[in-house]
């Protein structure tokens, strides 16, 4: 189903995504830090579906039907350096900043961050060319929303 996508995103020299991959690319992500806990947790489904709703002016079934076709690529995909690289090479960077606030407030929202989301986040904000100090001010603004 998501072959061409999956060949797109392990091109050695990917083109820029269309729009539509580029937000199935984000929401594959934001799935992925969800899970990298090894719970997937329906506080972090909830939220990934309100950030795709907010992002995307989506109603909550186009947005549950988004996150539905991103964990099924998620599962497909190889690796998470893929998908950085394809929002990296698509998303300008302070749109970049707000999808580590995306991905940090999916880490907050089962109210616990494990050791397996810490080590996932600081590998992706450098893969999307987020420096440590942005990404810790992004999770600052997280933490402080609640």
């Amino acid at each position: 189903m998501f072959d061409d996508l999956l060949k797109r995103l392990i091109a050695p020299a990917p083109e820029q995504l269309p729009e539509a991959d580029a937000r199935l690319s984000l929401a594959a992500l934001l799935v992925r830090i969800a899970k990298a806990d090894g719970d997937y947790a329906t506080a972090e489904i909830d939220r990934i579906d309100r950030m795709l709703c907010e992002r995307y002016g989506l109603d909550t079934q186009d947005a549950a039907g988004l996150r539905r076709e991103a964990e099924a690529l998620e599962a497909e995909a190889p690796d998470t350096v893929r998908f950085t690289r394809a929002i990296k090479d698509s998303v300008a960077y302070d749109d970049r900043l707000g999808v580590i606030e995306a991905l940090w407030a999916v880490v907050a929202a089962d109210g616990v961050r494990d050791d397996e989301e810490n080590s996932l986040m600081r590998m992706i904000a450098p893969m999307l060319g987020v420096n440590d100090r942005d990404s810790n001010m992004a999770r600052r603004r997280v933490e402080a929303r609640g």
